[in-house]
């Protein structure tokens, strides 16, 4: 019997069919395997396994009452699945059914973000592909997520399927001649504020829930918990600095959806629909509005060439400027243009906040791109603009 070890597991490849006739065998070489990797947790890959008795279910619960784990039976076809759940074990064993291999070749693709690329798979049907460095357990966790902000009221679109494009992990959503945000105003760019006030509209009916489920993360404390990991690249008093700024933000119980933006949202009939919900979070409505900084300032004016830019838009850039002032004069119910530029302007610090904060987050904290992200991010933008910014005069009430 074939068996792997990695990061703390052993995998054990289940095949053929287990059935009383070889389950003392299969039994002992069980056994054995664990015996050979004492304290190390068990999975078992049931990608080749074509059957499996009451007998070798019971084999399977005598490990999992044997390590005290809930353990994974990974990569179950559907019949086999299916044996699984008629007997109540998917209650006793965490199992997993084989993910779907898809092709998006000749595909539409709907839009590209930093993390993976969403195509139209049929008329009703959507999928998000992520990069090859994403695990399939964030995938799972993100739809896990989704599922979550459904419950709260969240109009998110729901994942039914977790699969497999080469070496890509991505989910698929059922949008029925749903086009995002950005393609409307890529294709019509006089719809520029139509949709501008109809996704703030949006944002500011997801800033009316509170959330009470402790799963969900605090952005609040994910900054602070940044600021403690940037000490290595930064003098005590620009950390003090910057802990002081984050922590005058004040608490809140509001659900963030943490990247909104225009190819985040897909209409669907008259029907606005969010499909990327992974950055999911509560705290203060600030983080999300300052996003739209970073989505409709920020991103048009780096350094990226145009095409790239216009890629990670979604749509052309000279209609961002537009983009960003109405939707902050929908989201704050004003049309004065000296007073939107003002909310503009107060909020800045906070996208420059969120810009290193993500940044140092995607190169994972490397130490070869963490000092271009200090130098350039923080240095440069993030602590000149908090050193000439009062808290105390924020209005805070969005």
């Amino acid at each position: 019997m074939k068996s792997v070890v990695k990061n703390e597991e052993v995998t054990i490849f289940l095949e053929g069919r287990i059935d009383t006739n070889n389950s003392a065998k299969i039994e002992q070489e069980i056994s054995d395997i664990m015996g050979a990797n004492p304290g190390l947790t068990p999975e078992f890959d049931a990608s080749s396994l074509e059957y499996i008795s009451s007998a070798g279910l019971r084999i399977l619960l005598k490990v999992a009452k044997s390590t005290g784990k809930k353990i994974k039976v990974l990569n179950a076809s559907k019949d086999v699945y299916e044996i699984f759940e008629t007997t109540g074990f998917t209650n006793i064993l965490d199992v997993q059914k084989a993910l779907r291999e898809i092709s998006v070749e000749g595909c539409e693709l709907i839009g590209s973000g930093g993390y993976g690329k969403v195509y139209r798979i049929d008329e009703e049907t959507i999928a998000k592909l992520y990069i090859p460095t994403v695990s399939l357990e964030m995938v799972r966790q993100e739809r896990d997520t989704a599922q979550k902000a459904f419950l709260l009221g969240v109009p998110t679109a729901i994942s039914y399927d977790v699969v497999k494009s080469g070496d890509c992990y991505g989910a698929v959503f059922e949008l029925l001649n749903a086009k995002t945000v950005a393609q409307i105003i890529d294709a019509e760019p006089s719809r520029v504020q139509e949709m501008g006030k109809k996704s703030a509209a949006l944002l500011k009916e997801l800033h009316k829930i509170e959330v009470n489920d402790k799963s969900f993360p605090n952005r609040k404390e994910e900054l602070l918990d940044w600021a403690e990991k940037m000490k290595s690249f930064l003098e005590p008093s620009e950390i003090e600095t910057i802990t002081a700024f984050i922590k005058s933000i004040p608490d809140a119980n509001t659900f963030l959806h943490g990247d909104f933006n225009s190819k985040n949202v897909m209409v669907q009939g008259e029907d606005f629909v969010l499909i990327d919900i992974g950055d999911a979070a509560i705290g203060h409505p600030v983080f999300d509005v300052a996003g739209l900084i970073l989505a409709y300032a920020y991103l048009p004016k780096s350094p990226l060439p145009d095409e790239e830019k216009y890629r990670l838009l979604g749509f052309h850039l000279e209609d961002a400027p537009a983009m960003l002032f109405t939707m902050f004069s929908e989201y704050f119910a004003t049309t004065d243009q000296t007073e939107i530029q003002k909310k503009i302007e107060m909020i800045m610090p906070y996208a420059n906040l969120l810009t290193s904060f993500h940044g140092s987050r995607r190169c994972n904290y490397n130490p070869d791109y963490i000092q271009q992200v200090t130098s350039l991010g923080i240095r440069q933008r993030l602590l000149p603009s908090i050193s000439s910014h009062s808290p105390s005069q924020m209005d805070w009430r969005f």
